[in-house]
């Protein structure tokens, strides 16, 4: 099966820690793991199904990921590779 190449973008990789942030200030550092853990599982299917998650209603050439209710991945597929843009709040008023 092939396996396509995960890039992060400096957003994505700022927004993912920003986010890891949020949580161990609100919650437990379990609760981070968990998402760490989705974000990994997530990552992992992607490798193998670039198309896995639907495209973004908002810009050409995106697509979104729900990881919980509350946040969600945005990434592109150039050729072999999937380049991670950025992860948001669902309840923020987001460009993607």
């Amino acid at each position: 099966m092939k396996q396509y190449q995960i890039f992060w973008s400096p957003l994505a990789e700022e927004s993912y820690l920003n986010t890891l942030t949020q949580i161990l200030e609100k919650w437990t550092i379990k609760e981070a793991e968990d998402f760490e853990a989705k974000v990994d599982s997530l990552i992992e299917k992607l490798k193998t199904q670039k198309y896995l998650c639907p495209p973004s209603g908002k810009k050409n050439g995106l697509r979104c990921c729900v990881i919980t209710p509350q946040t969600s991945l945005i990434y592109q597929i150039e050729n072999d590779v999937i380049e991670l843009v950025a992860f948001f709040d669902n309840r923020s008023d987001h460009r993607y």
